[in-house]
């Protein structure tokens, strides 16, 4: 590899254009600093392209009216078990295929794509037939009323229905980083959510023979969008130029490989089961409070994803080192890297925390101007970006853990944050002390810090080096 000390800014532009590319794929030696950096670029501008759909998404739906806003927070909450599904699934696959690449064993890391992409497709399957029939009762279960379930079930109804274009999405991708092949991922992203900005006004407002569909034309736009970028995905893993190359030979049940996958990702599903949940239950919390505090809340969340999603981004190039690393029998190598991930990390969500402390009235009314959703996001925003740099270290060190496959210790630690932690303070907060919704947000941020300093305690224990996937 090149030596990446004190690069000029003439380097700098050809190790970007290098990561974006996907022309790098050895991180097993070599500087630590430029590994990184080759993987975390494509994944930040993943990342960063999911979080700007996210954006333009809840300001296109705020033009309709609060109920939408409303409805895609309520909807959101519920999708996000779903997404603890593919995210375990992705985790499990990541782990595996990058273990398989470090060992240099290729058809193993096939092997593990296949089942993880057959085992995502039969729950998204039973999954979306659930949300097609039962979309009213789900809005109604999180305490919707009446009219925001009468206009916005067919949204709810869309987009569990196709959750199997997040899946695959989800998984694919994690396939593409496990392999090293981060560019992949990220122009997979770029395509999905380039045709989701360019949709959403289409189908939401209406133009040419298109009808108006309302908050309905964001499910559209955003499975059709998934949709084709999914079949991009298949298209590079049969045809295309990765790391991992499928043929219709490849195309068996492999059970010990499924069974190693499922056991592996137990752990990730659990773990982000436990996130999700107590997530659902937080919006519930919130949903006590009316729905322009509601709406405050999600366009807040939403602003907050922008910066969350890029910090993840440079969380999954650590998981995918450790990974990579541990497969060759370098696992102070994958110590070192986590830790200056963190750092980098530490740095960047540093500073996004002062803009959202400084600015976060003026950035929610970009998006809604009803004073009582601003003050309210607005509140959001400043208490959550005050633990930024623990949701730094917290996100990276989680990820190791994960990129290891040990996905054990990161379950007991949402179990301890999240679950005996967060949403006691969050109900006591908020309905008890009747401190409202800032009492929610205390405990978001109070529940970060607690998984912070557990996951650094533990990370430093080396446990995870011994892990065998």
């Amino acid at each position: 590899m090149t030596n990446f000390n004190i690069p000029s800014l003439k380097q700098l532009f050809n190790y970007f254009w290098i990561a974006i590319s996907g022309k790098e794929t050895e991180f097993t030696s070599g500087s630590i600093r430029k590994a990184i950096f080759m993987l975390s670029i494509p994944m930040i501008l993943e990342m960063l392209m999911e979080s700007i759909f996210a954006l333009v998404d809840i300001a296109y739906v705020s033009q309709v009216s609060v109920n939408a806003v409303a409805t895609i927070g309520l909807t959101e909450s519920v999708i996000t078990l779903i997404y603890a599904l593919a995210i375990g699934l992705s985790m499990a696959a990541t782990a595996v295929v990058a273990r398989r690449i470090g060992e240099k064993d290729v058809q193993g890391a096939k092997e593990a794509a296949v089942q993880a992409i057959g085992l995502g497709i039969l729950i998204s399957i039973l999954l979306g037939i659930f949300g097609i029939l039962y979309a009213k009762e789900i809005l109604a279960l999180m305490g919707g009323e009446p009219d925001l379930i009468a206009e916005g079930y067919g949204y709810t109804k869309l987009l569990i229905g196709g959750n199997i274009t997040i899946m695959l999405l989800f998984l694919i991708n994690a396939i593409f980083r496990g392999a090293g092949d981060a560019s992949i991922a990220m122009w997979t992203l770029v395509l999905s959510n380039g045709l989701n900005i360019i949709l959403d006004p289409i189908f939401i407002f209406g133009w040419g023979p298109v009808p108006e569909y309302g908050v309905m034309g964001a499910a559209i736009a955003t499975n059709i969008g998934r949709g084709t970028a999914v079949l991009f995905q298949l298209g590079i893993l049969f045809f295309g130029w990765g790391k991992i190359k499928l043929a219709l030979k490849d195309l068996v049940l492999n059970f010990k490989v499924m069974v190693n996958l499922v056991k592996v990702s137990l752990g990730g599903i659990a773990q982000f089961l436990i996130g999700t949940s107590s997530w659902v239950f937080l919006m519930r919390i919130m949903s006590e409070f009316g729905s322009e505090v509601l709406a405050g809340y999600t366009i807040a969340i939403r602003v907050m994803m922008f910066t969350l999603m890029p910090s993840w981004g440079m969380s999954n190039a650590a998981a995918t080192l450790v990974g990579q690393n541990l497969g060759a029998k370098k696992p102070e190598r994958a110590e070192i890297s986590v830790w200056k991930t963190g750092k980098y990390n530490a740095y960047f969500m540093g500073l996004v925390s002062l803009v959202y402390l400084l600015f976060a009235k003026s950035i929610i009314s970009w998006f809604n101007a009803t004073p009582s959703v601003v003050e309210n996001g607005a509140l959001c925003l400043q208490i959550i970006a005050a633990g930024y740099i623990f949701y730094a270290y917290g996100m990276v060190l989680t990820q190791a853990f994960n990129g290891a496959g040990d996905t054990k210790t990161p379950t007991k630690i949402n179990f301890f944050s999240f679950w005996m932690f967060q949403l006691p303070v969050a109900y006591t907060a908020a309905l008890v002390l009747d401190w409202g919704a800032t009492g929610v947000f205390i405990a978001i941020t109070a529940a970060e810090v607690v998984l912070a300093i557990m996951a650094m305690i533990w990370f430093k224990k080396g446990n995870w080096k011994k892990v065998e996937v």
